[in-house]
């Protein structure tokens, strides 16, 4: 239960480094340290803990480095549990963000859950030589490197294009007019901030009643935004515009930021006022993009990978193009990568591993069945 615990946590965190990034400046804010560390530092500092508590899950599932390991978890949860609980006496945020959006607990859940591990940790740590392992020390070094190798790739494809597992309400899929609908019949649900306002007012209900398609360039602050694919986001919203279809920018910046992105950018794209926090909900990358059909949330895209249509592609409608149809791979197909590229590796390996000591072990005892047979019959020799 422990290792599952912190291999479950540190994956959705690298899953989602951006959010995880988030939910440490929460923390700061509440201890009133806000500001105290630049952007690259707490998203740095996301990408570590999600590798950190990962590796850690996965040496002791492997019993790998068995001491070190288990004091290392007896550490965390030495720190984490008195956060928690502080968490939970204070209540500054609503939830930890130990499991990120995959699994959202209270804040005394999380106290509670911490104390278990707490105690379960104490005991790893204390008869550290109870583990089984599961690969050989000399083969050790494959698990630990093929480990971090991993996790740090996973974060890294989730920070330059989007989340491969996205947990949030936004998701491919979505029927946000459904869901918005809902929660302006009162119902308790996470759209109930999601409007966007242009200088008529708020449009949010045309927009999610146009049964078309509408392109949704989000960027929750311009000012923070990466201005390196200008030109595509451009020629995207010529393509909107040459087949009726509706583009909008949704910021939390103020009118003298959008002129200045304007400025900057040559946009002539409209903009949009939506909440920031909300925005960073939505899509994991400033800028960008989702398309929305009748409704419902079809695609989105980092701005690292926005579609680029060829010169024959911008004459036919989204109808007839692929990015104007629900993508294929689901998350069946992406936990079957994962498996693929990590789980059965790591099988693999602890199979031969298996296999290979096996034959060992038969090797040596039929060495030592072999002298112990020789053995009488020398000293006989010797007695005759």
């Amino acid at each position: 239960m422990l290792a599952t615990t912190f291999i479950l946590s540190g994956f959705v965190k690298a899953v989602d480094p951006l959010g995880t990034q988030y939910k440490i400046d929460d923390y700061l804010g509440a201890m009133h340290l806000g500001g105290m560390l630049p952007g690259i530092a707490s998203l740095g500092a996301s990408v570590v803990l999600a590798a950190v508590e990962f590796c850690l899950g996965i040496f002791l599932l492997f019993a790998i480095q068995r001491r070190l390991t288990s004091r290392c978890i007896l550490l965390m949860m030495v720190v984490m549990t008195p956060l928690t609980l502080w968490l939970a006496l204070a209540n500054p945020i609503s939830d930890c963000g130990c499991f990120g959006d995959a699994i959202v607990l209270t804040n005394w859940q999380t106290f509670g859950k911490n104390i278990v591990l707490l105690a379960s940790a104490a005991i790893v740590a204390w008869w550290p030589q109870e583990m089984f392992r599961f690969v050989s020390r000399s083969n050790q070094w494959i698990v630990i490197n093929y480990s971090i190798v991993f996790i740090a790739m996973m974060a890294l494809w989730s920070l330059y294009y989007l989340p491969p597992f996205d947990f949030r309400p936004y998701h491919i899929g979505t029927n946000l007019r459904q869901q918005w609908q809902r929660t302006m019949e009162g119902e308790d649900l996470p759209y109930a901030d999601f409007f966007i306002e242009s200088g008529d007012g708020d449009i949010t209900e045309q927009v999610l009643a146009d049964t078309g398609y509408t392109f949704l360039l989000v960027s929750p602050y311009l000012e923070q935004a990466d201005d390196s694919r200008l030109d595509l986001i451009n020629q995207l919203y010529e393509y909107t515009q040459e087949h009726d279809y509706v583009f909008y920018c949704l910021t939390a910046s103020s009118a003298k930021q959008v002129r200045v992105w304007r400025d900057i950018t040559g946009a002539e794209y409209p903009f949009c006022q939506t909440d920031g926090t909300t925005l960073k909900t939505v899509i994991r990358s400033n800028p960008g993009l989702l398309l929305v059909k009748d409704g419902v949330i079809i695609r989105k895209w980092s701005h690292n990978n926005l579609p680029e249509l060829s010169e024959a592609e911008t004459t036919l409608p989204l109808e007839q193009l692929e990015i104007g149809k629900l993508p294929t791979d689901g998350p069946a197909r992406k936990i079957a990568t994962i498996l693929l590229w990590f789980v059965l590796p790591l099988a693999l390996l602890t199979m031969a591993d298996r296999l290979w000591m096996w034959t060992h072990w038969l090797r040596r005892r039929k060495k030592t069945t072999t002298e112990d047979n020789l053995t009488p019959k020398n000293k006989n020799s010797k007695e005759k």
